[in-house]
Order: C-alpha cells, then structure tokens, then sequence
C-alpha cells in the first residue's frame, strides 16, 4: 500500500523531498463496535491508490481515544500499510494522559503526530485540563520534549471562530512551527483563494511550512450546513446556488465532485505540497475525484 520511499519515513520529509504533490487520507475512529466495519471498508477501498500518508482522528473521551489509537494501530501494523499519523489533541487530558497516548503510539511504530487543540466535548468556551495544556503551541513541544516525532498542525484558511483575525492565526501557525512542527493540514476550504492568501501570510511572516491542503467533496445537498459549520464560513454563494438548483441527487453529486476537482486543480496550479482528502469513512467520491486528478496531473 505504501509506495514512499523509506528514506521519507517522516511526512515533514516527504513534503520536503518527494519532488511531487502528496496525498493523504484521514478517517475518524468508529464510535462503536457495530461502526467498525464501515471504517475497515473505506480502508480496504482506498488501500489500492497508495496514499502517501493515513491518519484517524481523535476523540478527547475515553472510549473514542482508545478506538483512535486502536485503529491507527491496526493501520500501523500492517504489512506494506502506509505511513501513519496519530493524531492527539489536548482536550480534558491531563498530561500524563497525552505522554500515555504517545507511549501507545511509539509502539505500534508511529512517530508523525498532528498536534491540535481540538474542541470541548459538546462545544462551549474553552477550558484546559488542570493537568494539562492551554493550547496546540504547548502540545507541539510536548510532543517534541516526550521523543523524537515528526510534529503536524492545523491551519485556517478562514479566521479561527474564537478569533476571527487571520493574521493572528498566522501569528499562531509560525508560533506553532517555532516549538517545533514541520507541517501544517488545513481546515476544510472550498476556494482556493483562502488558501492562497494564508500561504502568503505565513510567507510574510518568514514561515514556509509546508501547508497541506484539506478537501472534502460534497455530494448530498444536506452536507451544506454541515460543511458550512466545519469550514467555519458559509460555502461560496454560486457554489451553493449551483447545488439547490440541481433537479435530482444525481446532479447534486456531480457538481459537487465537479467543484472538489476544480479547487484540486486550482490548488495545485498554486503550489500546494499536497492534499488531504477527510474521507468521512467512505471512499467513492475520494476515488472519482482522484481518479479525474491522475488524469491531468502527476500526483502521487
């Protein structure tokens, strides 16, 4: 499955050294024992177009963290499976919880990391444990300070909603890569504009970390809102107008593959190192869309 060379045994190297756009696919833990199946489906299918990186994010509760961990594990460990990221915020852990789960990680033979705040359980303000981190600048340098881990990053071509300032974000983004990570992945974007601007941003600043660019395709005209919510920002009006107009779902799902390859090929047209699709644990939409790429341009 993995078709890197094993020299590039970091996603901070690969980025750096491959001489081609990267592309990756996150999953996210099943939240019960009944889910398992589909995720292990959505693996399998993707397995075949040889991502150069997977990851599954992570549940800040008990049961979700453990799930999280267990399946980067299974994906770690198998035979010619692909590089793996384990993904680890700092929510309601304390930080033995965090060194724990890094010590977990280390085992199954994961050192890429993405360090990210992460969001309180059922929303609401903000709070660190009492044993535990503020925020995703203290969670790097832990991360760096507990062994020797590739160190990753979440990056906002929108402003944050706790801060709506992008050139805080930026601030926060160089301030991340000073304590030590080689890689950012961005929140979920539809134009590449957005995205443009942010890299110009960090480059302002002196910081070129290599940002990889996050997609996720819209193919049911109820994921409007819920995108929306994800990107942090209302989804672009034409786009939008585009999609209610459409007369079945079949259309519906055409546009909006139609409109994930044109962002893939705008982005990169712009440079982007590389493109993370956020699968949502299903594989068809992410096979057509790079199936279309592989067409016209040399990724992967």
């Amino acid at each position: 499955m993995l078709h890197t060379d094993a020299r590039l045994a970091s996603v901070g190297r690969l980025l750096a050294e491959a001489g081609r756009p990267s592309f990756s696919f996150e999953f996210f833990p099943p939240r019960s024992e009944d889910e398992e199946p589909i995720l292990w489906r959505a693996v399998e299918s993707l397995a075949p177009l040889e991502p150069d990186f997977v990851s599954v994010t992570y549940g800040a509760n008990g049961s979700r963290r453990d799930r999280t961990i267990a399946a980067t594990r299974r994906i770690a460990e198998a035979a010619g499976g692909p590089l793996t990221v384990g993904h680890l915020t700092c929510v309601a852990q304390s930080r033995h919880e965090l060194a724990e789960a890094l010590a977990a990680y280390r085992e199954a033979g994961v050192t890429n990391i993405l360090a990210i705040r992460g969001d309180m359980p059922g929303g609401g303000e903000w709070e660190a444990h009492p044993d535990g981190l503020r925020n995703a600048t203290e969670l790097v340098r832990f991360v760096k300070e507990e062994g020797d881990f590739c160190v990753g990053v979440a990056a906002f071509p929108h402003p944050h909603e706790t801060s709506d300032d992008a050139s805080l974000d930026a601030e926060i983004l160089a301030a991340k890569v000073e304590a030590g990570a080689e890689f950012a992945i961005t929140q979920l974007f539809f134009e590449a504009e957005p995205y443009a601007a942010l890299v110009e941003r960090m480059a302002g600043l002196g910081c070129r970390v290599p940002i990889v660019a996050g997609i996720m395709p819209l193919t049911v005209i109820s994921q409007i809102e819920r995108f929306a919510l994800l990107s942090g920002r209302d989804l672009p009006a034409d786009l939008v107008g585009r999609l209610r107009a459409a007369g079945s779902k079949e259309e519906v799902r055409r546009i909006g593959l139609e409109s994930a390859v044109t962002l893939c090929r705008d982005l990169l047209a712009l440079g982007a190192p590389g493109l993370q699709f956020f699968t949502q644990n299903r594989s068809k939409a992410t096979r057509e869309v790079l199936a279309t790429l592989r067409g016209d341009v040399a990724v992967g």
